[in-house]
């Protein structure tokens, strides 16, 4: 068997997986896989840049810890259409009706083009402001807003791209996207340190012993580099070309969803579908953008070891997060299409299955987790005092891995049958109204005065309770109650678009 041969073996297209009959684990293996892998590669560029201005500049490092949460805090803001346009691509793709699909992917991307366009120019405007009021030092300010005004004007084309990859997902191909998002980070890569740069003093040189080579680029262009700035756009560059051959893929329509340029005149009427579909999915994760800023708080009342411990930490829950969410993601579209199709019931069982095996494996994780804390910390610092209190963070938290797992897992099939709402009241509810308030008393002399353990039990006891409300909510059987035929707000293709 060939390479090609091997990897066609483990990734499959929705051309060869049908989600709304046959097995479960089989299809929400084939959609989850690429998204684990996509996902990955979204940290590598965040990765990228931090590694190449680390070696630039210490204040350039700092520059992007602050522009990385806004960044984070935008998208989250755009989330909401991407979220929607998946639902509604997989339910109408359920029911066979192609031509509401495509109608759907192409007013989704319409709106999240526009609604990007204004937050771009907004955050533009504003982003000194906001970065001050984070608390941006004199010496990093001017650098953190110099990122942040490039991205803000290319906010377009990182919406865009998120949408295609939505989209896309809807349909149920998942892999499409995997292989652009590769091409997009390996450009992005190999732009960073030219743009930051430039061909003076550039490590990347000196790392292939190619100094010569920079010598000669230097005299023919004089270029010294953009710094923070040349980062940025090497970003914006990267998500700009991976959205023309997103936007191509989708015109050509030869894979995934197909849009068309008739069906993306603005329809108001459908904008207001969208954003009741989509506007909880925005709240869902910029409340735990907030949740998680605000929690920073009570860990910032602490010693700068425990800060570490904490960052360490979190760190390797979201690499536990991870798998998590990407089977949420892929059970969101079985469920979608499979409500669409009128199968509630193998919506149902998918969501279980997928409940279920993310409680096995992440629980298996926690184990090993939980054996092997200190050395897992030790990966990130040698100091043995933080070693310590991550390896105790860690302990805490590792017995409930496995309900993140369910979380997700029914999370997930609440967004893919529209219930957007109760998707995002279980997360914002398990972060701000549990984990918060559970770390705070628990770490406060007047509470039950554990110190930093108390902020660990915070984690722990949020992942149960979480997982409760979500196996509890779900079991109510209330997401049944979808009716995708009664879209009146989809004009036929032959239609002038209506508000109604």
């Amino acid at each position: 068997m060939s390479l090609l041969d091997r990897i066609d073996s483990v990734f499959k297209g929705p051309e060869d997986v049908d989600l709304t009959s046959g097995g479960i684990v089989k299809p929400l293996f084939y959609l989850s896989l690429p998204i684990v892998l996509t996902n990955l590669m979204q940290t590598a560029y965040n990765l990228a840049d931090t590694f190449w201005l680390g070696q630039y500049d210490t204040a350039a490092l700092a520059a992007i810890s602050f522009a990385f949460p806004m960044v984070f805090l935008l998208i989250s803001i755009g989330t909401g259409f991407s979220v929607a346009g998946s639902v509604l691509v997989a339910q109408h793709t359920g029911a066979n009706d192609e031509e509401k699909a495509e109608y759907a992917a192409s007013q989704t991307v319409t709106f999240s083009l526009l609604a990007a366009l204004v937050l771009g120019l907004v955050g533009f405007v504003f982003v000194e402001q906001l970065l001050s009021v984070f608390g941006a030092s004199p010496e990093v300010l001017p650098m953190a807003t110099s990122y942040m005004q490039v991205i803000s004007l290319g906010l377009m084309f990182m919406f865009g791209f998120f949408v295609f990859v939505a989209l896309m997902r809807g349909y149920g191909d998942t892999v499409t996207p995997m292989l652009v998002m590769f091409g997009s980070v390996v450009l992005n890569i190999f732009l960073d340190p030219f743009l930051i740069f430039g061909f003076d003093d550039n490590p990347l040189f000196a790392m292939l012993g190619a100094e010569s080579l920079q010598t000669t680029l230097f005299a023919a262009t004089g270029y010294t580099g953009s710094g923070i700035t040349g980062a940025a756009v090497a970003t914006i560059f990267s998500r700009a070309l991976a959205l023309a051959v997103g936007l191509a893929i989708m015109f050509n329509g030869t894979r995934g969803v197909e849009i068309h340029l008739r069906d993306m005149a603005p329809n108001f009427g459908y904008a207001r579908k969208l954003l009741a579909i989509g506007l909880p999915a925005s709240v869902e994760g910029s409340g735990r953008a907030i949740s998680i800023n605000l929690l920073l708080i009570v860990v910032g009342l602490f010693s700068t070891n425990v800060v570490a411990a904490y960052g360490v930490g979190t760190r390797v829950l979201s690499v536990i997060f991870l798998p998590a969410l990407a089977v949420a993601r892929g059970v969101e579209t079985m469920t979608g299409q499979n409500i669409g199709a009128n199968k509630p019931d193998r919506a149902e069982k998918a969501a279980n299955s997928a409940a279920l095996t993310m409680f096995v494996v992440l629980s298996a994780l926690g184990v090993l987790t939980w054996f092997g804390a200190r050395p897992i910390v030790g990966v990130f610092t040698d100091n043995q005092e933080v070693i310590s209190i991550g390896a105790e963070f860690l302990r805490y938290v590792a017995p409930t891995f496995g309900f993140i797992g369910i979380v997700q897992s029914f999370v997930g099939s609440f967004r893919g049958a529209g219930k957007t709402v109760v998707a995002a009241v279980i997360s914002v509810s398990m972060l701000g109204l549990v984990r918060l308030p559970v770390a705070f008393f628990g770490a406060a002399d007047f509470g039950l005065g554990l110190g930093s353990s108390g902020i660990w039990l915070g984690f722990a006891v949020s992942n149960v309770v979480g997982g409760v409300i979500a196996i509890l909510w779900y079991r109510r059987g209330t997401w049944r109650d979808v009716n995708i035929s009664s879209d009146r707000s989809v004009p036929s293709v032959e239609a002038e678009p209506t508000d109604d």
